[in-house]
């Protein structure tokens, strides 16, 4: 059933036109992804689903009773109010219905007989209540703001939080309400990976309403999204699945529309050379053809937008890249450790991301390596011919007054003017002549994105430190930029959320796990969420390993009280017993060799894993399954040698 829909809706800016006669329909439960380049239209489209802007024709309907909760990318709270209270408003609709329930069950207990209609009324709002969430909805506020990781600034002032916090608040304030529609205009902003990942599963399995989301999360939207919009030149076309879907059924329609263009010139340039051979007095049929003619030289040619072509010419950096040696760094003017006993060594050709939640130290690395922060302890070495380059998440090497053009040609000077016109360098980034002229400050988000890469990629950089890359970036740039960084021939380290780019670009990860430790982890996102799960698993089972062993003890007491007459350890047994000791040592140390095999970056070059890498694994399970078999028969042995 449908719970939201549009109707014919228009939406112009001046001469600009985002939406032009776009209609949509929303049905309960569904999960409708939308994308788009830059400026395209999509946070307006969401706007005026959400009422929050009026369209300039057209229609927005939803279902009667249905509540629609929306998230913008600058969300507006009452900067006076606590986290808690602000995160509670998401409750109200609850709260009223709960206080209903309560009101007429009241009124009930105090009449000697309660009437047919105030019975009615008392299982109305009961339903209500039901419909809601249940009964017991108020501690939905202290799990949301726990898995959004802000629960330790729950009494604070919205006022006093940072920009990520303040969206994180706005974002839990939609979740806890549980509404019929919620509206998402880009929900991952300022989120670390594993709170992208609980959002994911929360929307999946959790969440019953219905779901719209403008993100450039393309991981997200292939695990959350049944349908797919993208907004272009005015129009919305709909495609069936998530992100990969919505990728192989453009090809087919960009494809189709060019094989109507071409039938169309082809069409054109028959009936051109069939007029010219025409006399001038002509028959109604002729008129006809004239006429399907001049129809279909009026039709106007499918838009080429501009592609985002990204390219660098990279200096030679030799085979040492970047050595750190036990590396300590603390908070800037603070005591707590974000790094200790740090170790990374990096050679030519490694890209490794570097994942972890807010706060704990990521940009921080990036930073030191620039010596932008004092390095508290440890050594820290670049290779002689590393050229560093540095993309920060503010864009703050910008010149907001400065062109487009002087900001490439003028700050920039190893852009060689004499192979690579920097007119021609800025249009590899869809950058015009027109919006060459631009002063920085006149451009969008994504622009100065795009804009802070070009700047980026011309200074023959060999070791990149990318802080956040896809922020403000469409899903065209994003792609872009991941093909020229697999196959970019120096090295990086990139901070980043997005777990498509890092599927797609990295050779290895580095994880910050709080209290100043990094694990380093082979292969891209896949091998590395494979590894924490199986972490997880192992966590599990430890933490129920000591009543397992209380089991496992209790039942060798039993055999050794029944076996008491016997002599513990046959002579076979205690020759085995003296010589498992290195056993063991060389099955764990064949299972290491294994593991440092696993972890060489070469079997990920080019972000996707060698074909050797499932034999690796499996070679790698049978060491560890030798090394567990021989530990778990020395434990049996020297438990029955423990009974003489």
């Amino acid at each position: 059933m449908t719970v939201l829909a549009a109707l014919d809706v228009s939406k112009a800016y001046g001469d600009r036109l985002l939406l032009g006669g776009v209609s949509f329909t929303l049905d309960d439960g569904e999960r409708v992804g939308v994308v788009g380049r830059n400026g395209a239209g999509k946070s307006t489209f969401a706007k005026i689903l959400a009422g929050a802007e009026t369209p300039d024709t057209g229609t927005v309907a939803t279902r009667r009773g249905a509540r629609v909760a929306y998230l913008s990318q600058e969300p507006t709270l009452d900067e006076k109010k606590t986290v808690r209270a602000s995160v509670e408003e998401g409750l109200d609709a609850w709260i009223t219905a709960r206080n209903r329930h309560e009101a007429i069950t009241e009124t009930i207990g105090k009449e000697a007989h309660a009437s047919d209609a105030m019975l009615a009324e008392q299982l109305a709002a009961a339903g209500e209540v039901e419909r809601l969430g249940g009964w017991e909805r108020s501690h939905e506020v202290d799990r949301v703001l726990a898995n959004l990781g802000i629960l330790d600034v729950v009494d604070r002032l919205t006022g006093t939080l940072s920009g990520g916090q303040r969206r994180r608040v706005a974002l839990a304030q939609v979740l806890v309400g549980a509404p019929d529609v919620m509206l998402l205009d880009e929900p991952t902003n300022h989120l670390d990976a594993d709170t992208i990942d609980w959002l994911e599963r929360y929307l999946v399995d959790s969440f019953r309403g219905a779901v719209l989301l403008v993100t450039h999360d393309r991981w997200l939207l292939d695990r959350v999204a049944d349908r797919t919009l993208e907004v272009e030149s005015g129009n919305v076309h709909s495609y069936e699945g998530g992100y990969a879907d919505f990728l192989s059924a453009k090809a087919d329609r960009m494809a189709l529309q060019e094989r109507t263009e071409k039938n169309r010139k082809n069409f054109l340039r028959t009936e051109l050379e069939w007029l010219r051979r025409q006399p001038k007095a002509r028959s109604t049929k002729q008129k006809s053809r004239i006429g399907r003619a001049e129809a279909a030289r009026d039709i106007e040619a499918p838009r080429e937008d501009a592609r985002v072509e990204l390219s660098a010419q990279v200096t030679d950096a030799g085979r040492a890249v970047l050595d750190l040696r036990g590396i300590g760094l603390k908070v800037p003017n603070g005591d707590r450790w974000l790094l200790r006993n740090f170790d990374l060594a990096m050679t030519t050709g490694d890209r490794l991301g570097i994942l972890g939640p807010n706060g704990a130290g990521k940009t921080t690395l990036l930073r030191a390596l620039l010596g932008e922060v004092p390095v508290a302890e440890g050594t820290m070495t670049l290779g002689k011919r590393v050229r560093v380059g540095y993309l920060d998440q503010q864009r703050a090497a910008l010149d907001l007054d400065t062109t487009v053009f002087d900001t490439v040609a003028g700050a920039v000077p190893s852009v060689d003017k004499e192979r690579i016109d920097p007119r021609s360098y800025l249009e590899r980034f869809a950058f015009d002549g027109n919006a060459q002229k631009k002063k920085v400050a006149a451009l969008s988000g994504g622009e100065r994105a795009r804009l802070a890469l070009a700047r980026l990629l011309a200074s023959a950089a060999n070791l990149l430190l990318l802080d956040e890359p896809s922020n403000d970036l469409d899903t065209d740039t994003l792609s872009a930029l991941e093909d020229f960084l697999s196959t970019y021939e120096g090295s990086l380290l990139v901070v980043t959320h997005d777990r498509y780019l890092l599927d797609r670009v990295t050779t290895g990860i580095l994880c910050f796990e709080g209290d100043g430790n990094v694990t380093r982890y082979a292969g891209a996102y896949q091998a590395y969420a494979s590894a924490r799960a199986r972490e997880e698993e192992h966590r599990r089972a430890a933490k129920n390993a000591p009543e397992e062993i209380a089991k496992r003890e209790a039942g060798k007491a039993a055999d050794r009280a029944a076996k008491s007459n016997k002599p513990a350890l046959s002579k076979n047994e205690q020759r085995e017993l003296d010589g498992i000791m290195d056993k063991i040592d060389e099955a764990e140390t064949a299972a290491a060799a294994v593991e440092a095999e696993l972890a060489d970056p070469s079997l990920y070059a080019g972000g996707q894993e060698s074909a050797r890498v499932p034999a690796i694994r499996a070679r790698l399970e049978a060491a560890r399954g030798v090394a567990a078999k021989l530990t778990s028969r020395w434990e049996e042995l020297e438990a029955k040698k423990a009974t003489t």
